[in-house]
């Protein structure tokens, strides 16, 4: 796996080759220490301000419970926070533990709140984002994801696409290393070449009820490639990209923050889940 760093920036021909052939990329030091260190203060003081024991939304790829979630599925322009499906959802854990049973907060941080906006708009993600062939990127959707130790819930292989759909195809996910993420707590593990085949899944809407259709029984290649890094490194993950996490069975979290970003000149479909209502979309520069 080839690593790249901020200095190298804007993308060079390099870092657009590995791009184009591998479906990520990763650039180290994108955001210093201090910087991570106050997105995860946010998240914790979010916790504390909110009131757990009337919602008991559980966010799990493996039973995909959520799908059916009106908390969730509603989610798409406010800030929400999903547990884990392994933690104890008693009063006491919600009251007193709240701090170790979240699975991840959506999905509108970026637009929503101060500290994360000040993170996620940035001049050098709408260049990289120009870099690699947007015209118009806008952001879509946020999560804070805990991957709490020894909890840490299981992501199943996917492709970002499947969930967030324009036409012609857009997605691009924006990964940040909030801590340091390896083998041992689940870091991230993707198929490296694996975006330049089919489209497997839609999760769409269909008479009001969310679907999972399948595109294509194209099994999915193995995701060898491990994507081990250090706390502030950015990972770029092309739509198509397969990619997976394990369980987090380790006493040390993997804080991360993802955004995802969409072309604002293709259409987004109106079947698509996550839905705004009442909260036009922005770029890096604006908004």
């Amino acid at each position: 796996m080839k690593y790249f760093d901020l200095k190298d920036l804007p993308l060079n021909a390099e870092m657009l080759n590995f791009w184009d052939s591998n479906g990520f990329l990763v650039i180290e030091n994108f955001n210093t220490e201090d910087e991570c260190n106050i997105l995860i203060d946010r998240a914790k003081s979010l916790i504390d301000e909110n009131n757990f024991t009337n919602q008991k939304s559980v966010f799990d790829t493996v039973s995909q419970t959520h799908n059916d979630d009106n908390y969730f599925l509603e989610s798409g322009d406010k800030i929400r926070f999903f547990f884990e499906e392994k933690a104890n959802l008693n009063d006491i854990d919600l009251n007193d533990n709240k701090q170790f049973i979240v699975n991840k907060i959506g999905h509108a941080l970026h637009d929503l709140d101060d500290v994360f906006k000040n993170f996620s708009k940035k001049i050098e993600l709408d260049q990289i984002s120009k870099s690699i062939g947007f015209i118009n990127p806008l952001l879509l959707q946020s999560m804070y994801i805990f991957k709490q130790p020894k909890i840490g819930g299981e992501v199943v292989c996917h492709q970002d696409s499947t969930f967030i759909y324009t036409t012609p195809e857009s997605t691009v996910g924006f990964w940040f290393a909030l801590e340091d993420a390896n083998i041992n707590n689940g870091c991230l593990q993707v198929a490296s070449g694996g975006h330049k085949g089919p489209l497997r899944k839609l999760f769409t809407k269909n008479n009001n009820k969310m679907e999972m259709k399948e595109l294509s029984n194209i099994p999915f290649p193995e995701t060898d490639t491990f994507v081990e890094v250090k706390k502030g490194t950015l990972v770029l993950l092309h739509g198509r990209l397969p990619h997976y996490s394990c369980e987090n069975k380790s006493s040390k979290s993997r804080h991360a923050y993802t955004l995802h970003i969409i072309e604002g000149n293709a259409e987004y479909s109106k079947n698509n889940w996550l839905q705004r209502p009442d909260l036009p979309l922005s770029g890096f520069l604006n908004g």
